[in-house]
Formats: C-alpha cells, sequence, structure tokens
C-alpha cells in the first residue's frame, strides 16, 4: 500500500514528505526531474506532471491513497479534476486535498474559485477525500526579510481587518496525519474539512508592532497600494498571478480571512497541539537571518 505525494518537491509538499517520514508507508513523490530531485531516504521519486494525464495514470498504479496539490496555473482547475477522476479510476481509498481558507466567499479570486469547484466536484461524487483548506502561509513572509531589515516596514498589504495566517509546518502535519489515518483505514473513509489557521487575528497594525517587539527596531507598514504590489509581483512571476494574489489581497483588505475559534479548536484536535503562532515563525526568521 502507497502513498503518493503530489507537489513533492515545493514548500508544502517537501513538508507533507518530512510529517510521513518515519511512520512506515511506503511513499512516492511526483515530480517532473526525478533524476534531479533530493528526498528523504525510503521516498520514491516518480516522473509525472499533473498537466499530462497520462504521467499521473501512470503513477498512480498501485497507489492507495493520494496527496493532491494542484499548482496555481491556468489550467489548476483541469488538473485537479482530471487527477481526481484518474484516482478513482485507479481504485485510490482515500484522498487529501488542498483547497484554500475563505474559498467559498472570495468567488472572484480565480484560485480560490478553482478550488471551490474542485471541492464540489468531491462532494458530489462522495469521493473519500480529506479537504484542507489553507490561510495565507506564515512563511511567505519570509520574502519581506529586505523590507524589513532594509526599510523598517512590513510591506504586505494584508490591510486592517484581519488575516488567521497559517505555519507551513502545520499543513505538512495535518495532511500527514489525515494521509496516514486513511492510509490504515481497511476501507475508504467519508469525507472531512478542516480549515489551516493559525491563533492570530494579524492586521497591519498588530503585525508592524510583533515585527518592532521581535527585531527590536521601530518597523512600519508601507500600506494598503495594491498597484505597487501587483507590479512588484510581475517582477517575478506571470502577469496573470500577480492579478490574481492583487485580487486576493483586496478581499483580504475587504473582508479579511479570520478564524473562528471552533475552527481553530477543531484544528487543534487533529494537530495534538495548538497551531502555532506568528510570534513563533517571526522568532524564528529573525534568527534565520542573523545567522546569515
Amino acid at each position: 500500500m502507497t502513498i503518493l505525494v503530489t507537489g513533492s518537491t515545493g514548500t508544502i509538499g517537501s513538508q507533507v514528505l518530512a510529517f510521513l517520514d518515519g511512520h512506515g508507508a511506503e511513499i512516492r513523490a511526483l515530480t517532473r526531474s526525478p533524476e534531479k530531485a533530493r528526498f528523504l531516504d525510503g521516498v520514491t521519486a516518480v516522473k509525472g506532471d499533473l498537466s499530462d494525464i497520462d504521467s499521473v495514470r501512470a503513477a498512480l498504479a498501485g497507489v492507495s491513497t493520494l496527496f493532491l496539490l494542484a499548482p496555481n496555473a491556468p489550467d489548476e482547475l483541469t488538473q485537479a479534476m482530471l487527477t481526481l477522476d484518474a484516482a478513482r479510476e485507479a481504485g485510490v481509498k482515500g484522498i487529501v486535498y488542498l483547497s484554500v481558507f475563505k474559498g467559498e466567499a472570495y468567488a472572484d479570486v480565480p484560485h480560490f474559485a478553482s478550488k471551490m469547484t474542485v471541492e464540489r466536484m468531491i462532494h458530489a461524487a462522495d469521493l473519500p477525500v480529506t479537504i484542507l483548506r489553507p490561510a495565507y502561509f506564515m512563511q511567505n513572509d519570509m520574502r519581506q526579510k529586505d523590507a524589513l531589515l532594509g526599510g523598517g516596514v512590513y510591506g504586505m498589504p494584508i490591510g486592517d481587518t484581519g488575516v488567521s495566517m497559517v505555519d507551513i509546518r502545520d499543513i505538512g502535519e495535518a495532511a500527514a496525519k489525515e494521509l496516514l489515518r486513511r492510509e490504515q483505514a481497511d476501507t475508504p473513509l467519508p469525507h472531512e474539512t478542516y480549515e489551516l489557521v493559525g491563533p492570530d487575528v494579524l492586521t497591519a497594525e498588530t503585525i508592524a508592532a510583533l515585527w518592532s517587539d521581535v527585531l527590536g527596531r521601530p518597523i512600519g507598514y508601507a500600506g494598503n497600494d495594491l498597484d505597487a504590489l501587483e507590479q512588484r509581483l510581475k517582477a517575478f512571476g506571470p502577469a496573470w498571478l500577480a492579478y490574481d494574489m492583487r485580487l486576493m489581497m483586496h478581499r483580504y483588505q475587504q473582508d479579511g480571512a479570520v478564524a473562528t475559534e471552533a475552527e481553530i479548536a477543531r484544528l487543534t484536535t487533529l494537530l495534538g497541539h495548538a497551531p502555532r503562532s506568528y510570534r513563533d515563525f517571526a522568532v524564528a526568521a529573525a534568527a534565520t537571518w542573523a545567522a546569515a
């Protein structure tokens, strides 16, 4: 019996593999370049790409449980739906699908809407899936190093309404627990949904104050300028993705993405501990920057 992890070389996939390590399951990692991949001992690299359905079908042979992370791409919806169909045809008994927090509310944000359509498919087909809905990743703010240390500002325009950012380690841990639960079950289990969130309500004011305390220097907020954000993102990726991120940040500014106490409590039960805090992330990030 085998677990297949997609997105295996990325930020989340690598965390999932780390938390699966040592639990006795046979692990395969889907990658476009298995000859270049460097995985933990016991992980088998399998050549494949979610945009190539024939490679997906081949990779699913003998797989009992699947971690499905579809890339943020123009055809994300197609890739995810075809992979789910292929998994069903292959007899995969359990799936963990990475969706997004507040996807049902942010219908005008393309990658949110894609994930909600995938969720509709899961429910309509009554697939044996755990849906994980992560909020904005804390570790995205590692990119704020230059702004924080050089400019004395926090540059991500999250606004004043509040976002319950999640630590990627909690995502990886939650995914691994659900993969192992489904892998170890004798029969397919009913679908479950978890919101993957942090315990903090982070706003422009609170996050600037937190960084000021952690770094021991005054940190301001760069403001809510979405034009500047879009132009900055265009320097590192395609224009469609920059605009998609702009739309997401607009909704964060307008409506926020704040977790309820019940959602935090449910995640705490799954993890076996409280979700990691932004302060813990910031302290670790500052130590990494200082060491470098």
